[in-house]
């Protein structure tokens, strides 16, 4: 059951090797490649290349196609090479002669673009929607929280005082930049390959952009190998917003579960989003955080292995690019997932109130007392000076106050200039 099959058979082992794992990846693409087929049926019938009636009768065959993936009893068996073998087998099994003509002037190559291209633009607006649910947390906990202190670090050294408003809000304007990149890869990922065929277009009289407008694409990818060189093109660069995505929820996860360790104390999780150890019975482990930086790491190796299996390939199709699926789907739904988790445990997150009590957290003011030195007229080195010099003998005091007033600072974290930020970047695709 190949589209290419010539009556000459294949060695069983070059077969199950140039196949792969494309059957299982393929299910994630079946709606995708339906909605092509449609749109090439009703692209055929307009330019007289098949009959109304064969038209009609493809259109009521693949929606009823469409109903079986929907209601998840679609399958690719063994005997079919990918999903477009297996849809054009059950085309024909509905219309016959009609269904082998679903391939006119298209080619599996421009078939797996539009998949692909479609599947990308679903799956990236699903999670830039993800990743403002998440903002929006972020928001209402940095606000709820703005005024509780909490020790900022460099160096995982006690540095100056933070506030949970400042941490919260901080990941939120950092998810901004990543919507950014998702917009971006959506405009990229927003063009039509559909009529592209092997690469080099076809001597058949298609209407490209009746396609472009079927199939809801925002413009068209006009040179038919530039369409083809977007194959690795379009995973990559959507590799890249996964993983500057990814970098943000890693850092997130790794400050929650630092924070809650016995050590730092800083918040804690319930108890129903921990769990425990099978020999020690006091454990409470922030997993699902632990998991989320993991796996948020992986997602962010994924640009290079995108780049290593494309980078010295020539334009036209290769067989290689068949390996960007095991990639970005898994990679795809695993940020999704993450996303998920992410949002649904902070909910019930529980910051810790007077953390700053503790007199370990005394040198936090340090710059505190030397800028209020400096404001009543003393120079700034002796300033830093004189203050190092009384944490040196152990005489400096603090009145543990912040009266910082620029945006962005401890007092003026600028939250409603932060939700204006998102909605400014938000509709930029």
């Amino acid at each position: 059951m190949k589209l290419w099959e010539k009556g000459i058979s294949t060695d069983k082992r070059i077969e199950l090797f140039t196949v792969g794992n494309d059957r299982e990846l393929d299910v994630v693409l079946a709606k995708y490649d339906v909605l092509g087929s449609l749109a090439q049926a009703k692209m055929l019938g307009k330019v007289g290349l098949i009959s109304e009636k064969e038209k009609q009768d493809l259109v009521n065959a693949l929606h009823e196609i469409l109903k079986d993936i929907d209601n998840k009893t679609f399958q690719i068996e063994d005997k079919f090479e990918d999903v477009h073998s297996k849809i054009e087998f059950l085309l024909t099994e509905k219309v016959g002669e009609a269904g082998k003509k679903i391939h006119t002037a298209r080619s599996r190559n421009d078939q797996i673009l539009v998949d692909m291209h479609l599947f990308l633009k679903d799956e990236l607006q699903i999670i830039k929607n993800q990743t403002r649910a998440l903002f929006d947390l972020l928001m209402d906990l940095a606000e709820k929280n703005k005024n509780v202190l909490l020790p900022g670090y460099t160096h995982f050294q006690i540095a100056m005082p933070s506030s949970f408003g400042m941490w919260f809000s901080a990941y939120a304007e950092s998810l901004i930049d990543d919507i950014i990149l998702i917009n971006a890869a959506l405009r990229i990922i927003d063009q039509n390959p559909l009529g592209s065929a092997a690469g080099y277009g076809s001597s058949f009289p298609i209407d490209r952009t009746f396609t472009t407008k079927e199939l809801g694409f925002n413009t068209l990818k006009f040179n038919s190998v530039a369409a083809q060189m977007s194959r690795g093109k379009s995973e990559k660069t959507t590799a890249y917003a996964l993983s500057s995505l990814a970098g943000t929820l890693s850092k997130l996860a790794m400050d929650v579960t630092l924070y809650s360790s016995q050590n730092y104390n800083f918040l804690s999780l319930p108890s129903r989003l921990t769990t425990g150890s099978s020999i020690m019975p006091h454990k409470k482990n922030p997993d699902v955080f632990e998991l989320i930086r993991g796996k948020c790491n992986k997602i962010q190796s994924l640009p290079y292995e995108l780049t290593l299996i494309t980078n010295n390939l020539p334009s036209g199709y290769h067989r290689d690019f068949q390996l960007l699926k095991e990639g970005i789907i898994p990679g795809i739904q695993n940020i999704k997932a993450c996303l998920d988790m992410a949002h649904y445990s902070l909910q019930d997150i529980q910051v810790k109130d007077n953390i700053l009590d503790d007199p370990k957290y005394d040198y936090l003011f340090t710059v505190e007392e030397l800028n209020e030195l400096v404001s009543q007229g003393i120079p700034f080195r002796d300033a830093y000076k004189l203050i190092a010099q009384q944490v040196e003998e152990g005489t400096f005091q603090s009145c543990k106050k912040t009266s910082h007033t620029h945006e962005g600072s401890i007092n003026n974290l600028c939250l409603e200039e932060i939700k204006m930020k998102m909605e400014s970047n938000w509709n930029t695709y």
